[in-house]
């Protein structure tokens, strides 16, 4: 594929709290463009009239009668992520997909298909592996400091409540928002899979605790498992959480020691001990992604959107591709199943 020369040509597609955040981080990068915005509403009601570009009411509007552009960011509700980033890959643009990329493998596996038909790369968006504690943790894997791996578990404990779950709001629905692994935690599902691979022997208890007239799916889980590689592991969440965020945590147990990361957002070591190791000084953690009352994964969006620079331009491996985006689908559609979940 030929390295292009100009400016990356951006659009975002869906302009709520996230993709605003999208469009901060591309107005602030000097090699990229903000070149259109999309949404249902008006250009005012999505609170983005301070960005001087074309306006799109629909993705065909913006597709059809809009600039030229490079990649297109799809920031829309999870039900929706399939059928437009298919539409943008067949009017020839690059994507970058929020998180999860799909509700269905088989819905990701149609996207991948496309992509490769028609020569375009979807980037995924799971910008926790840029977080300091991430990074140490994969190199800590990677060069085998821990020895065998004989258990991981990990903890995501977070508020979700009435504040959150308006009515009206896609998010709660079965068709659009799909359930709290795929919203809320699918970051720490990818950071699972990115460190340790897939997954096997899935056992899973499932139950909706407090969201009975919020939501279509539950609120708290227990998932126990193997991984393919090597180790048992745990995977505890709940939405259920008195008034605000607790924790996301992992921890993990192997032959050579022992480590844990934990915070509100995973975002700090809490326990380091290994064999003839120490510590090293990690930069801090990126403040959460504020929407309001709520608080998300760490703000690293603008190393997404360099990522897709540096790919674009050159030759530099994508972050997390659409395969990756795509095995954290597979593993939270069968975590649900092994819960009774179809």
């Amino acid at each position: 594929m030929q390295a292009i020369k100009h400016n990356i040509r951006f659009a975002i597609v869906g302009c709520g709290h996230i993709g605003k955040r999208h469009a901060e981080m591309i107005s602030g990068n000097s090699d990229c463009e903000l070149a259109a915005l999309c949404d249902i509403r008006d250009k005012e009601g999505c609170g983005v009239s301070g960005y001087d570009v074309p306006f799109f009411n629909s993705i065909e509007e913006l597709l059809n009668e809009g600039p030229t552009i490079d990649v297109i960011n799809i920031c829309t509700p999870n039900g929706l992520h399939t059928q437009q980033t298919i539409k943008v890959l067949e009017h020839g643009c690059h994507v970058v997909c929020e998180k999860p990329i799909s509700l269905k493998r088989s819905d990701a596996e149609q996207m991948i298909y496309k992509s490769l038909e028609v020569g375009k790369h979807i980037f995924a968006v799971m910008q926790n592996r840029y977080s300091p504690p991430s990074v140490w943790l994969k190199e800590l894997i990677e060069n085998k400091r821990l020895g065998k791996i004989f258990m991981v578990q990990i903890n995501c404990y977070w508020n979700r409540d009435a504040r959150y779950y308006t009515a009206g709001n896609w998010h709660g629905t079965q068709q659009m928002d799909g359930g709290t692994l795929f919203t809320q935690f699918s970051h720490f599902v990818d950071i699972m899979y990115w460190l340790f691979g897939d997954i096997k022997n899935i056992q899973a208890n499932i139950s909706d605790f407090n969201h009975q007239d919020l939501t279509d799916f539950e609120d708290t889980g227990a998932i126990l498992f193997d991984f393919v590689n090597e180790g048992m592991g745990t995977f505890n969440f709940s939405t259920a959480i008195y008034d605000k965020n607790m924790e996301s945590s992992m921890t993990v147990i192997g032959e050579k020691g022992s480590v844990k990361v934990a915070g509100q957002y995973m975002d700090k070591v809490e326990y380091c001990h290994i064999e003839n190791y120490t510590l090293p000084k990690l930069a801090p953690s990126n403040p959460p992604n504020n929407y309001g009352l709520y608080k998300g994964s760490a703000q690293n969006h603008h190393l997404i959107i360099q990522n897709v620079v540096d790919k674009l331009k050159g030759n530099t491996p994508i972050t997390t591709n659409a395969l990756e985006g795509m095995k954290v689908v597979d593993i939270i559609e069968r975590m649900y199943k092994a819960g009774g979940k179809e």
